[in-house]
């Protein structure tokens, strides 16, 4: 039996971790954001479908072509965040199964249903940016997920094939001490969970 973490990293993950609006100047090395994608690709995903691509935006000049498409809110947390990534759903994820997923051949499943391909990358995808976020936190940097842009301008921007599409955004860095907001409630268990 697996023991639980401590408290202090209970508390790094979940507990005293914050959406960060704001970050100090210290830079994200590269060898940081190697460290932090090691990490998250670990996150299980449905057939290890793997829909999850990722643009890490460092510099300004990158970041200016985003910022046209984000709402007023999100546009100077992102201009003055050291990273902002932009989670993607690979449309094509199917074609990396055959070397990731070898208990059978799922690729057709997927090209014979682009209903069931789309829902599965978006799902999967999502789940993988959380990833990202908590391996983010686990190394120490902060994060602040953003969902206030215009899908359709940030992949005309970043993705003009069509093969990846946005799901949402992520400022990572080091978290200024006032740059989040008081901490809002969570919803009691009874009022979201139940056990049958």
């Amino acid at each position: 039996m697996k023991a639980s973490l401590e408290s202090t990293a209970l508390n790094q993950l979940f507990l005293h971790a914050r959406t960060y609006n704001r970050f100090t100047e210290q830079p994200i090395t590269e060898e940081t954001i190697h460290q932090l994608y090691e990490l998250l690709k670990w996150g299980p995903t449905s057939m290890n479908c793997q829909p999850g691509r990722y643009l890490f935006l460092t510099n300004s000049a990158v970041k200016a072509k985003l910022l046209p498409a984000l709402s007023a809110g999100n546009v100077e947390k992102t201009r003055d965040a050291p990273v902002t990534v932009i989670v993607a759903a690979d449309a094509r994820f199917q074609d990396k199964l055959p070397s990731q997923f070898k208990a059978y051949d799922a690729k057709p499943l997927f090209d014979d249903n682009p209903v069931l391909a789309e829902a599965t990358a978006m799902r999967n995808c999502a789940l993988q940016g959380a990833y990202l976020m908590l391996a983010a936190r686990a190394i120490g940097l902060d994060c602040g997920a953003m969902s206030g842009f215009d899908s359709m301008k940030v992949d005309a921007a970043f993705f003009p094939d069509g093969r990846w599409t946005v799901n949402f955004l992520v400022n990572i860095g080091y978290g200024a001490s006032e740059g989040f907001h008081p901490r809002g409630p969570r919803l009691d268990f009874d009022e979201v969970a139940k056990i049958l």
